[in-house]
């Protein structure tokens, strides 16, 4: 039987009590510094829970500027290091770095410095990014739903963004490296250095733990390519079983050696299990429709239908029908999840059970019920 791996994924989402379909709207939220600090403090409790039931990864997602307090962690690598602190032998993954929004050196060097400090304990992802707020803050070009999908933002976006991968790639993988790129130089021509000119240039340190795997999410073709072509593990999320499979398979067929069933592709699912279907109804649906009023501008439920506009809002009762997230009783999800296994050959899950609104008990409660009931059902005990 194939070992799946399960790993837990958090958007990090302040508390939000009043988390819903109506009033405030996403741009009318403003959330409090005290605010932050609860979502760090219930993110440090979930790594214990996820640690002590045999989770293997915590991921967390870069953003910033995030006023509403939907996405308030902008430095996973720090939060890694800390969070590696409090725990036994969980590992905690960035899903993703914004390449484009951080100078490649500085990122690779605090990977492969978290990297030696936690013993191997970190994961590596990378994305381009969403936000403009956030991009052009920090320097960079991104296409998104508020800038009407600019190409030429997208491709500058996207080369610096490769150029950064490259040079990331080449400070890890070698002793003495130079780089020479449209956007990126390194070294800069003609650093005086003791009477001569620096040529070339030794990222110290580099990661213990070699070569270091490359997560990045697959969200259009173009990055479906390259990411297989260039060796990287494939994340996948919010879509319907065919979009999902047609892309999945792709993957597969572009990737730049032969993959078996499932290698190198992860599932993202968002999850939320009840004792019966009702009680898991209304206990998600604030959330769920707090997520969809936030994520819709950004096009992010557009793949769970096919012919669906580009902001499609769906309802619990659209995921459901369609299983693009397990929401229900436990033994609907232990379907739905069974299904995906089916479909895509999964060999790599991360789920997701933290929804804007939940409070910190109930979060760990969708922990235990996942771990304790919902895969051993599908044969998938987590290790001790």
């Amino acid at each position: 039987m194939v070992t799946v791996r399960v790993d837990v994924h958090f958007y990090a989402t302040v508390p939000m009590p009043d988390a819903g379909a109506g009033p405030p709207a996403p741009v009318d939220r403003r959330c409090s510094n005290d605010d932050v600090v609860a979502c760090y403090a219930n993110l440090c409790r979930w790594a214990g829970t996820a640690d002590r039931l045999g989770f293997d990864t915590m991921w967390l997602t870069e953003h910033h500027f995030q006023y509403e307090g939907y996405e308030v962690t902008p430095n996973l690598i720090l939060f890694g290091v800390h969070l590696a602190g409090l725990t036994r032998r969980l590992r905690f993954g960035q899903f993703f770095n914004i390449v484009p929004q951080w100078h490649p050196l500085r990122l690779a060097e605090d990977f492969a410095m978290a990297d030696i400090l936690t013993g191997g304990r970190l994961v590596f992802g990378v994305g381009r990014g969403t936000v403009p707020r956030e991009a052009e803050t920090f320097g960079s070009p991104v296409a998104s739903g508020d800038n009407e999908m600019s190409r030429e933002a997208d491709r500058r976006n996207r080369e610096m963004f490769e150029e950064g991968v490259e040079v990331i790639k080449a400070a890890w993988s070698q002793e003495r490296f130079s780089f020479s790129g449209k956007h990126f130089t390194f070294p800069p021509p003609g650093i005086p250095d003791r009477g001569s000119t620096v040529t070339h240039l030794t990222l110290i340190p580099r990661p213990l733990t070699q070569p270091v795997e490359f997560f990045q999410p697959i969200t259009s073709p173009a990055t479906l390519v390259y990411a297989a072509k260039a060796g990287h593990t494939g994340v996948f999320a919010l879509g319907s079983h065919a979009y999902t499979k047609a892309n999945w398979d792709r993957f597969g067929e572009e990737y730049a050696t032969p993959l078996a069933p499932g290698e190198r592709r992860c599932l993202q699912l968002i999850v939320h299990v009840g004792r019966t279907t009702q009680q898991a109804i209304e206990r998600a649906r604030p959330g769920l429709d707090e997520h969809v009023k936030f994520l819709s501008q950004y096009g992010r439920f557009r793949n769970l239908e096919v012919g669906a506009p580009f902001t499609f809002r769906p309802t619990v009762e659209d995921v459901r029908r369609v299983r693009a997230m397990a929401i229900g009783s436990v033994e609907e999800v232990v379907d739905v999840i069974g299904e995906w296994r089916d479909v895509l050959g999964l060999r790599h899950l991360a789920v997701f059970p933290e929804l804007p609104g939940l409070s910190g008990d109930e979060v760990d409660e969708q922990m235990e019920l996942l771990a304790g009931e919902v895969l051993p059902r599908l044969g998938v005990p987590l290790p001790a």
